[in-house]
């Protein structure tokens, strides 16, 4: 007994003395070390990764920007004017643009969704894996590729000329790929807990996907289809082979030619005159604000995702 009454005996919490003491504070100093080593080399790579990117939209911006500012830049066309005459418009390029990427999203979207949604809802066995290596095939093909196989088929298989339409099924191979992977990844982050609640309702499987999985992943496939137009709005290799540039306002796909902000660059690259230099430039600067709103709008969009919800 002690003085207070109680037993006196062995702390249970006092090491045994076979047992040698940790010491934490040297590991625990030796971790950090490495944690600060690592995080000064991530901000070093990102800061060397900036140099460049700066340089170039600085140089771009500086160069571009005066044409960019003139109202007449976004509604008049490059019509009679040569490469020694100063102004113009790059409307014909912007409107070419646009609809180039309107009609390869509404071919690309459905095919690249509805692949998405078999890959995840119902891919099973030999044909999933098949369908999922060629989509990673698709992934890896530069565009040139895309371009020479559509060459091959439309002008030198069917005879057709080269016009926009051409253009369009290059670009769909491009963009399908990006659609189906996002796609497929928004789709697997919505909980299994909600399609297992609408099988106990009895609820068949295609409306339960309809209605429960699409609704809650929509905000992440419109993200995906904004980020592959952006993608395919920069493409070069598709446009230079398969659709020839023309300086005035042209709508139809399929006959006559059809300009585009790419093509414009490389149409006034090739000139050494100082207007032809800054339309080059200025046609950079135009086609960066418009893939920039839609990066824009995609992360806008993905703001609102219920699946990040």
């Amino acid at each position: 007994m002690t003085a207070t009454g109680l037993t006196s005996g062995p702390n249970p919490t006092a090491l045994p003395k076979w047992q040698p003491e940790l010491n934490l504070g040297h590991k625990s100093r030796a971790r950090e070390a490495r944690n600060q080593l690592a995080r000064v080399v991530m901000w070093l790579a990102f800061l060397i990764a900036l140099i460049p990117l700066g340089w170039i939209l600085w140089t771009v911006v500086s160069r571009g920007i005066g044409l960019v500012l003139d109202p007449t830049w976004w509604s008049n066309s490059q019509r009679g004017i040569t490469s020694r005459v100063v102004g113009g418009g790059a409307a014909h390029a912007i409107q070419g643009t646009l609809i180039m990427a309107l009609v390869t999203a509404l071919m690309a979207v459905p095919v690249g969704v509805m692949t998405a949604i078999y890959l995840v809802e119902y891919g099973r066995g030999k044909l999933a894996k098949t369908v999922s290596f060629m989509v990673d095939i698709l992934t890896g093909i530069p565009s040139i590729v895309a371009a020479l196989f559509i060459y091959a088929v439309w002008v030198t298989t069917f005879g057709f000329q080269r016009v926009g339409f051409a253009v369009c099924l290059a670009l769909v191979m491009l963009m399908i790929p990006v659609i189906v992977r996002s796609t497929e990844e928004m789709l697997k982050l919505v909980p299994n807990e909600l399609r297992e609640a609408a099988y106990a309702l009895g609820v068949p499987k295609w409306k339960t996907i309809a209605k429960v999985v699409l609704p809650t992943a929509f905000s992440g496939i419109v993200t995906g289809i904004l980020l592959g137009l952006a993608r395919i709005m920069g493409e070069t290799a598709p446009l230079l082979i398969l659709g020839p540039y023309t300086a005035n306002l042209a709508t139809n796909l399929f006959g006559g030619f059809m300009a585009t902000l790419p093509t414009m660059i490389n149409t006034n690259r090739v000139e050494s005159l100082q207007p032809a230099i800054d339309r080059t430039w200025a046609s950079a600067l135009t086609l960066i604000l418009v893939i920039m709103l839609l990066n824009l709008a995609g992360r806008l969009v993905a703001r609102t995702s219920k699946v990040k919800g």
